[in-house]
């Protein structure tokens, strides 16, 4: 990461708690041991993630904004910012744009990591979740043009946020990736950040997570030269 030593401050924005915990926390945690003030900011309230029939919405938002508080102690994060879109129905809107664009005028990310705004038909993970590529695409449309031109949205000017521009951008989950991080230091940071997520990962005992996050990271190291990695597609901004 020797191209990047000139940055030090990150964005990732994800739909629900526990998406950076499982895309990218090991890149979070590098990034933060190296001094750089990283912030999350979630789309949604993460208020349908649970299958307990006795569990309601409210509760559920209020547990899983403390789990990601709680994942951002672990991982030394500056700020975790909350949208508060309703979980599941989260879609690309003027408004969430304006939103992320919002929270990148007033933290001035360098980078910015979100999820990869589109469907993937390789059965991974189903089809795709519609709220991270909702997410992908708002965050994308945020940091160009939105963040950057100063007639967009003309009322952060008056809240006193003036045009940033972003860096780079770096995509979880895209299917041709061409930038690695080397997490093998900061894995164990990363699986007790995703632990945090009780409300999500009670069905796996700790065994279980290390043993998925280290196949994953191991799996995405396989021909560079490192033994634990995390993945992305690198967008300069010209």
């Amino acid at each position: 990461m020797t191209e990047e030593r000139e940055f030090d401050k990150a964005m990732v924005v994800i739909a629900h708690a526990d998406d950076a915990e499982f895309g990218c926390s090991g890149t979070v945690a590098k990034l933060c041991s190296e001094g750089w003030d990283v912030v999350y900011v979630m789309c949604t309230d993460g208020s349908k993630g649970s299958s307990d029939r006795n569990m309601s919405r409210e509760k559920l938002a209020q547990i899983r904004r403390q789990e990601q508080l709680d994942a951002a102690t672990v991982l030394g994060l500056k700020d975790v910012v909350f949208l508060d879109n309703e979980d599941s129905l989260l879609q690309p809107t003027l408004e969430l744009r304006r939103d992320i664009a919002r929270e990148i005028r007033r933290h001035k990310p360098d980078v910015l990591i979100c999820p990869y705004p589109m469907r993937t038909l390789d059965g991974g993970w189903g089809v795709g979740h519609p709220d991270h590529i909702a997410a992908g695409e708002a965050a994308l449309s945020a940091l160009f043009p939105t963040a950057r031109d100063h007639m967009s949205f003309p009322e952060l000017i008056e809240e006193n946020l003036e045009p940033h521009k972003v860096a780079e951008a770096w995509i979880m989950g895209h299917p041709e990736p061409d930038h690695w991080v080397d997490v093998t230091e900061h894995l164990k940071t990363s699986i007790k950040s995703l632990e945090q997520h009780v409300s999500q990962v009670s069905n796996m005992d700790q065994d279980r997570i290390n043993q998925f996050m280290r196949d994953g990271r191991r799996e995405r190291a396989k021909g560079h030269g490192m033994q634990y990695a995390e993945s992305f597609k690198r967008i300069v901004m010209k």
